[in-house]
Protein backbone atom coordinates (compact mmCIF):
# COMPACT_ATOMS: atom_id res chain seq x y z
CA UNK A 1 0.00 0.00 0.00
CA UNK A 2 1.48 3.56 -1.09
CA UNK A 3 1.78 5.27 2.09
CA UNK A 4 -0.48 8.00 3.02
CA UNK A 5 1.32 10.95 3.16
CA UNK A 6 0.43 15.20 4.42
CA UNK A 7 1.65 16.98 1.64
CA UNK A 8 1.90 21.07 1.70
CA UNK A 9 0.84 21.27 -1.86
CA UNK A 10 -0.55 19.76 -4.98
CA UNK A 11 2.57 20.18 -7.18
CA UNK A 12 4.39 18.16 -3.80
CA UNK A 13 2.02 15.43 -4.57
CA UNK A 14 2.34 14.89 -7.92
CA UNK A 15 6.14 14.79 -7.42
CA UNK A 16 5.67 12.01 -5.24
CA UNK A 17 3.51 10.32 -7.59
CA UNK A 18 6.16 10.64 -10.01
CA UNK A 19 8.92 9.78 -7.92
CA UNK A 20 6.35 6.39 -7.10
CA UNK A 21 6.02 5.86 -10.97
CA UNK A 22 9.86 5.99 -12.03
CA UNK A 23 10.80 3.65 -8.64
CA UNK A 24 8.21 1.09 -9.70
CA UNK A 25 9.13 1.45 -13.15
CA UNK A 26 13.19 2.03 -13.46
CA UNK A 27 14.07 0.97 -9.69
CA UNK A 28 11.96 -2.43 -8.33
CA UNK A 29 12.41 -4.49 -11.64
CA UNK A 30 16.39 -3.98 -11.97
CA UNK A 31 17.26 -3.78 -7.77
CA UNK A 32 17.14 -7.62 -6.97
CA UNK A 33 19.92 -8.52 -10.22
CA UNK A 34 22.70 -5.42 -9.50
CA UNK A 35 22.55 -6.26 -5.87
CA UNK A 36 23.29 -10.02 -6.01
CA UNK A 37 26.04 -9.22 -9.30
CA UNK A 38 27.16 -6.20 -7.66
CA UNK A 39 27.13 -4.12 -10.59
CA UNK A 40 26.37 -0.42 -11.17
CA UNK A 41 23.10 0.67 -12.50
CA UNK A 42 24.82 2.91 -15.57
CA UNK A 43 22.13 5.10 -17.16
CA UNK A 44 20.19 5.50 -13.58
CA UNK A 45 21.17 8.38 -12.54
CA UNK A 46 20.77 10.03 -15.74
CA UNK A 47 17.34 9.25 -15.42
CA UNK A 48 16.78 10.60 -12.02
CA UNK A 49 18.19 14.08 -12.96
CA UNK A 50 16.45 14.15 -16.32
CA UNK A 51 13.15 13.45 -14.19
CA UNK A 52 14.67 16.79 -11.97
CA UNK A 53 14.72 13.92 -8.97
CA UNK A 54 18.78 15.18 -8.10
CA UNK A 55 18.37 18.71 -7.39
CA UNK A 56 15.04 19.28 -5.43
CA UNK A 57 15.77 21.08 -2.30
CA UNK A 58 18.27 23.63 -4.39
CA UNK A 59 17.47 26.97 -5.95
CA UNK A 60 15.53 26.86 -9.53
CA UNK A 61 17.64 29.68 -10.49
CA UNK A 62 20.64 27.27 -10.47
CA UNK A 63 18.65 24.33 -11.65
CA UNK A 64 17.25 23.16 -8.89
CA UNK A 65 13.59 22.08 -8.07
CA UNK A 66 13.35 24.76 -5.33
CA UNK A 67 11.18 21.73 -2.96
CA UNK A 68 10.68 22.10 0.80
CA UNK A 69 12.97 20.08 2.47
CA UNK A 70 10.17 17.96 3.75
CA UNK A 71 9.40 16.97 0.24
CA UNK A 72 12.53 16.33 -0.77
CA UNK A 73 13.03 13.64 2.01
CA UNK A 74 9.74 12.21 1.10
CA UNK A 75 10.91 11.60 -2.04
CA UNK A 76 14.16 9.70 -1.24
CA UNK A 77 11.94 7.62 1.29
CA UNK A 78 9.88 6.32 -1.78
CA UNK A 79 12.89 5.59 -3.82
CA UNK A 80 14.79 3.87 -0.43
CA UNK A 81 11.41 1.99 -0.26
CA UNK A 82 12.44 0.41 -3.63
CA UNK A 83 16.45 0.16 -3.20
CA UNK A 84 18.33 1.67 -0.74
CA UNK A 85 21.45 2.24 -2.33
CA UNK A 86 20.30 4.09 -4.83
CA UNK A 87 18.10 6.14 -2.46
CA UNK A 88 21.51 6.77 -0.37
CA UNK A 89 23.96 7.80 -3.23
CA UNK A 90 21.00 10.50 -4.36
CA UNK A 91 21.18 11.81 -0.62
CA UNK A 92 25.02 11.44 -0.78
CA UNK A 93 24.59 13.89 -4.33
CA UNK A 94 22.25 16.53 -2.31
CA UNK A 95 24.94 16.21 0.11
CA UNK A 96 27.31 17.09 -1.99
CA UNK A 97 25.76 19.79 -3.89
CA UNK A 98 25.32 21.58 -0.35
CA UNK A 99 29.15 23.22 0.50
CA UNK A 100 28.40 25.34 -2.69
CA UNK A 101 24.96 25.90 -2.98
CA UNK A 102 25.75 27.27 0.63
CA UNK A 103 28.88 28.68 0.70
CA UNK A 104 30.48 28.95 -2.77
CA UNK A 105 30.40 32.34 -4.42
CA UNK A 106 27.95 33.46 -6.82
CA UNK A 107 30.48 32.70 -9.67
CA UNK A 108 31.04 29.34 -8.29
CA UNK A 109 27.40 28.53 -7.91
CA UNK A 110 26.83 29.35 -11.84
CA UNK A 111 29.44 27.86 -12.70
CA UNK A 112 28.87 24.34 -11.41
CA UNK A 113 25.56 24.25 -9.72
CA UNK A 114 23.07 23.87 -12.94
CA UNK A 115 24.93 20.65 -13.99
CA UNK A 116 25.15 18.90 -10.48
CA UNK A 117 21.33 20.05 -9.80
CA UNK A 118 20.02 19.25 -13.29
CA UNK A 119 21.41 15.69 -12.74
CA UNK A 120 24.11 15.87 -15.89
CA UNK A 121 27.15 15.19 -13.43
CA UNK A 122 26.70 13.25 -10.23
CA UNK A 123 28.60 13.81 -6.98
CA UNK A 124 30.20 12.01 -3.81
CA UNK A 125 31.35 13.58 -0.76
CA UNK A 126 34.41 12.98 0.62
CA UNK A 127 35.34 13.92 4.20
CA UNK A 128 36.14 10.48 6.51
CA UNK A 129 39.62 9.26 6.41
CA UNK A 130 40.86 5.89 7.61
CA UNK A 131 41.46 7.10 10.70
CA UNK A 132 39.37 10.09 11.20
CA UNK A 133 35.32 8.73 11.04
CA UNK A 134 33.46 10.76 13.44
CA UNK A 135 36.23 12.74 14.44
CA UNK A 136 36.77 15.30 11.59
CA UNK A 137 38.74 17.75 13.09
CA UNK A 138 41.66 14.99 12.88
CA UNK A 139 41.67 14.60 9.32
CA UNK A 140 44.96 14.05 7.62
CA UNK A 141 44.79 14.57 4.27
CA UNK A 142 46.54 17.96 3.38
CA UNK A 143 46.47 20.43 0.93
CA UNK A 144 49.68 22.52 0.34
CA UNK A 145 50.00 25.85 -1.49
CA UNK A 146 50.71 25.74 -4.77
CA UNK A 147 51.72 28.42 -7.58
CA UNK A 148 47.78 29.23 -8.21
CA UNK A 149 46.09 26.61 -5.82
CA UNK A 150 47.09 23.58 -3.59
CA UNK A 151 48.71 20.42 -4.29
CA UNK A 152 46.74 17.55 -2.94
CA UNK A 153 48.47 14.55 -0.57
CA UNK A 154 47.06 12.15 1.49
CA UNK A 155 44.09 9.45 1.82
CA UNK A 156 40.00 8.93 1.86
CA UNK A 157 37.99 6.56 3.00
CA UNK A 158 34.08 5.77 2.46
CA UNK A 159 33.37 7.55 -0.31
CA UNK A 160 30.02 6.30 -1.54
CA UNK A 161 30.18 6.64 -5.40
CA UNK A 162 34.08 6.54 -5.01
CA UNK A 163 35.79 6.02 -8.71
CA UNK A 164 32.23 6.81 -10.61
CA UNK A 165 31.31 10.70 -9.15
CA UNK A 166 31.81 13.53 -11.71
CA UNK A 167 32.95 15.88 -9.05
CA UNK A 168 33.39 15.70 -4.82
CA UNK A 169 32.81 17.80 -2.12
CA UNK A 170 36.58 17.14 -0.48
CA UNK A 171 37.36 18.29 2.96
CA UNK A 172 41.44 18.54 3.60
CA UNK A 173 43.95 20.69 5.55
CA UNK A 174 44.97 23.45 4.08
CA UNK A 175 48.07 25.88 5.62
CA UNK A 176 44.89 27.38 7.56
CA UNK A 177 42.85 24.83 8.83
CA UNK A 178 40.60 22.29 7.09
CA UNK A 179 39.00 23.46 3.83
CA UNK A 180 36.50 22.27 1.82
CA UNK A 181 37.25 21.97 -2.16
CA UNK A 182 34.60 21.29 -4.87
CA UNK A 183 37.30 18.79 -6.38
CA UNK A 184 36.90 17.20 -9.95
CA UNK A 185 35.97 13.62 -10.14
CA UNK A 186 39.03 12.77 -12.44
CA UNK A 187 42.59 14.79 -12.42
CA UNK A 188 46.15 13.64 -12.60
CA UNK A 189 47.18 12.09 -9.11
CA UNK A 190 44.38 11.02 -8.11
CA UNK A 191 43.39 7.30 -7.98
CA UNK A 192 41.03 4.99 -6.35
CA UNK A 193 40.82 1.86 -4.62
CA UNK A 194 39.09 -1.36 -5.10
CA UNK A 195 35.24 -1.12 -4.30
CA UNK A 196 34.94 -2.07 -0.41
CA UNK A 197 33.50 -5.52 -0.03
CA UNK A 198 30.60 -4.39 2.38
CA UNK A 199 27.62 -6.50 3.89
CA UNK A 200 24.68 -4.34 1.84
CA UNK A 201 24.41 -1.40 -0.52
CA UNK A 202 26.54 -3.31 -3.18
CA UNK A 203 25.38 -1.54 -6.55
CA UNK A 204 26.75 1.60 -5.67
CA UNK A 205 30.79 1.68 -4.67
CA UNK A 206 31.91 2.97 -1.79
CA UNK A 207 35.96 3.48 -2.35
CA UNK A 208 38.88 5.10 -0.80
CA UNK A 209 40.60 8.27 -2.61
CA UNK A 210 44.40 8.11 -2.70
CA UNK A 211 45.67 11.90 -3.75
CA UNK A 212 49.32 12.15 -4.39
CA UNK A 213 49.85 15.94 -5.25
CA UNK A 214 47.10 16.94 -7.39
CA UNK A 215 46.37 20.09 -8.13
CA UNK A 216 43.19 22.02 -7.61
CA UNK A 217 42.53 25.44 -8.63
CA UNK A 218 42.43 28.05 -6.04
CA UNK A 219 39.21 28.81 -7.95
CA UNK A 220 37.80 25.34 -6.33
CA UNK A 221 38.12 26.40 -2.57
CA UNK A 222 34.77 26.79 -1.48
CA UNK A 223 34.53 29.64 1.22
CA UNK A 224 37.82 30.90 2.83
CA UNK A 225 40.32 28.23 4.31
CA UNK A 226 39.70 26.74 7.78
CA UNK A 227 35.69 27.00 7.30
CA UNK A 228 35.94 23.28 5.92
CA UNK A 229 34.85 21.92 9.69
CA UNK A 230 31.81 24.80 9.62
CA UNK A 231 30.49 23.65 6.38
CA UNK A 232 31.04 20.10 6.81
CA UNK A 233 29.28 19.89 9.83
CA UNK A 234 26.50 22.33 8.66
CA UNK A 235 26.43 19.84 5.84
CA UNK A 236 26.06 17.42 8.00
CA UNK A 237 22.63 18.25 9.79
CA UNK A 238 20.75 17.45 6.14
CA UNK A 239 22.87 14.76 5.28
CA UNK A 240 21.29 13.25 8.52
CA UNK A 241 17.77 13.50 7.63
CA UNK A 242 18.31 12.63 4.49
CA UNK A 243 19.48 8.85 5.79
CA UNK A 244 17.18 9.03 7.99
CA UNK A 245 14.58 9.14 5.43
CA UNK A 246 16.10 6.46 3.52
CA UNK A 247 16.39 4.30 6.85
CA UNK A 248 12.37 5.19 6.94
CA UNK A 249 11.50 3.71 3.67
CA UNK A 250 13.79 0.70 3.54
CA UNK A 251 11.98 0.05 7.25
CA UNK A 252 8.38 0.75 5.23
CA UNK A 253 9.71 -1.31 2.55
CA UNK A 254 10.31 -4.26 5.29
CA UNK A 255 6.76 -3.62 6.80
CA UNK A 256 4.79 -3.79 3.20
CA UNK A 257 6.74 -7.35 2.90
CA UNK A 258 6.48 -8.79 6.21
CA UNK A 259 2.64 -7.45 6.24
CA UNK A 260 1.51 -9.03 3.15
CA UNK A 261 3.37 -12.70 3.80
CA UNK A 262 1.41 -12.49 7.06
CA UNK A 263 -1.74 -11.83 5.49
CA UNK A 264 -1.48 -14.72 2.90
CA UNK A 265 0.45 -17.88 4.90
CA UNK A 266 -1.87 -19.25 7.09
CA UNK A 267 -1.02 -21.99 10.01
CA UNK A 268 -3.30 -23.52 12.55
CA UNK A 269 -6.55 -22.61 10.14
CA UNK A 270 -6.17 -19.20 9.75
CA UNK A 271 -3.65 -16.48 8.56
CA UNK A 272 -0.68 -15.78 10.84
CA UNK A 273 -1.46 -12.08 11.14
CA UNK A 274 -4.76 -13.14 13.14
CA UNK A 275 -2.26 -15.12 15.52
CA UNK A 276 -1.95 -12.51 18.05
CA UNK A 277 1.69 -12.86 19.32
CA UNK A 278 2.72 -12.11 15.24
CA UNK A 279 -0.13 -9.10 15.15
CA UNK A 280 1.28 -7.41 17.69
CA UNK A 281 4.79 -7.82 16.44
CA UNK A 282 3.70 -6.15 13.19
CA UNK A 283 1.95 -3.17 15.40
CA UNK A 284 4.85 -2.59 16.76
CA UNK A 285 7.16 -2.40 13.55
CA UNK A 286 4.17 -0.56 11.76
CA UNK A 287 4.30 2.01 15.44
CA UNK A 288 8.03 2.01 14.57
CA UNK A 289 7.99 3.13 10.70
CA UNK A 290 5.41 5.46 11.57
CA UNK A 291 7.41 7.54 14.74
CA UNK A 292 10.91 7.30 12.44
CA UNK A 293 8.92 9.17 9.76
CA UNK A 294 7.44 12.01 12.70
CA UNK A 295 10.88 12.61 13.50
CA UNK A 296 12.12 13.20 10.11
CA UNK A 297 9.24 15.45 9.09
CA UNK A 298 9.86 17.51 12.04
CA UNK A 299 13.02 18.18 11.54
CA UNK A 300 12.70 19.13 7.69
CA UNK A 301 9.40 21.25 8.82
CA UNK A 302 11.91 23.38 11.05
CA UNK A 303 14.45 23.83 8.52
CA UNK A 304 12.12 24.90 5.97
CA UNK A 305 11.36 27.50 8.20
CA UNK A 306 14.74 28.45 8.63
CA UNK A 307 14.63 27.72 12.55
CA UNK A 308 17.35 25.28 14.56
CA UNK A 309 17.27 21.55 13.63
CA UNK A 310 20.62 20.00 14.01
CA UNK A 311 19.11 18.19 17.64
CA UNK A 312 16.09 17.20 15.57
CA UNK A 313 18.04 15.56 12.59
CA UNK A 314 20.28 13.72 15.48
CA UNK A 315 17.36 12.51 16.50
CA UNK A 316 15.68 11.63 13.17
CA UNK A 317 18.63 9.92 12.66
CA UNK A 318 19.08 8.16 15.62
CA UNK A 319 15.27 6.95 15.46
CA UNK A 320 14.71 6.17 12.41
CA UNK A 321 17.76 4.52 11.53
CA UNK A 322 17.76 2.15 14.65
CA UNK A 323 13.74 1.61 13.40
CA UNK A 324 14.90 0.39 10.41
CA UNK A 325 17.49 -1.97 12.02
CA UNK A 326 14.46 -3.85 14.22
CA UNK A 327 12.07 -3.44 11.59
CA UNK A 328 14.15 -4.96 9.06
CA UNK A 329 15.16 -7.95 11.33
CA UNK A 330 11.55 -8.25 12.63
CA UNK A 331 10.53 -8.88 8.99
CA UNK A 332 12.85 -11.64 8.74
CA UNK A 333 11.17 -13.54 12.01
CA UNK A 334 7.83 -13.29 10.55
CA UNK A 335 8.66 -14.31 6.94
CA UNK A 336 10.86 -17.23 9.71
CA UNK A 337 12.89 -19.81 7.29
CA UNK A 338 11.72 -17.50 4.06
CA UNK A 339 12.74 -14.69 5.18
CA UNK A 340 16.53 -16.17 6.21
CA UNK A 341 16.51 -16.90 1.93
CA UNK A 342 17.10 -14.55 -0.97
CA UNK A 343 13.73 -15.66 -2.30
CA UNK A 344 12.68 -12.73 -0.07
CA UNK A 345 13.95 -9.65 -0.10
CA UNK A 346 13.91 -9.07 3.62
CA UNK A 347 16.97 -10.75 4.34
CA UNK A 348 18.78 -8.00 2.07
CA UNK A 349 16.81 -5.47 3.48
CA UNK A 350 18.20 -6.28 7.02
CA UNK A 351 21.88 -6.31 5.82
CA UNK A 352 21.17 -2.53 4.21
CA UNK A 353 19.94 -1.27 7.88
CA UNK A 354 22.75 -1.60 9.38
CA UNK A 355 25.40 0.62 8.06
CA UNK A 356 22.60 3.05 8.23
CA UNK A 357 23.62 2.97 11.72
CA UNK A 358 26.90 3.85 10.78
CA UNK A 359 27.23 6.59 8.71
CA UNK A 360 26.62 9.95 8.34
CA UNK A 361 27.98 9.84 12.06
CA UNK A 362 27.16 6.81 14.38
CA UNK A 363 24.64 6.29 16.37
CA UNK A 364 26.71 6.58 19.36
CA UNK A 365 27.81 10.73 18.02
CA UNK A 366 24.13 11.06 17.37
CA UNK A 367 23.54 10.70 21.03
CA UNK A 368 26.54 12.55 21.81
CA UNK A 369 24.74 15.60 19.80
CA UNK A 370 21.79 15.20 21.48
CA UNK A 371 22.98 15.22 25.48
CA UNK A 372 25.56 18.11 24.38
CA UNK A 373 22.50 20.14 22.78
CA UNK A 374 20.28 19.04 26.18
CA UNK A 375 23.60 20.20 28.24
CA UNK A 376 23.68 23.63 26.72
CA UNK A 377 20.03 24.03 27.41
CA UNK A 378 20.09 23.36 30.92
CA UNK A 379 23.14 25.29 31.85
Amino acid sequence: MPVDRLLPSTEAADLIELTRDIADKELAPRVDAHERAETYPDGLFATLGAAGLLGLPYPEEFGGGGQPYEVYLQVLEELAARWAAVAVATSVHGLSCYPLATFGSREQQERWLPEALGGSLVGGYSLSEPHAGSDAAALTCRADAADGGYAVTGQKAWITHGGKADFYALFVRAPAGITCFHAPGAVEGLTFGAPEEKMGLHAIPTTAAFWDGAFLSADRRVGTEGQGLQIAFSALDSGRLGIAACATGLAQAALDTATAYANERTTFGRKIIDHQGLGFLLADMAAAVDSARATYLDAARRRDAGRPYGRQASVAKLVATDAAMKVTTDAVQVLGGYGYTRDFPVERYMREAKIMQIFEGTNQIQRLVISRSLAVEGA
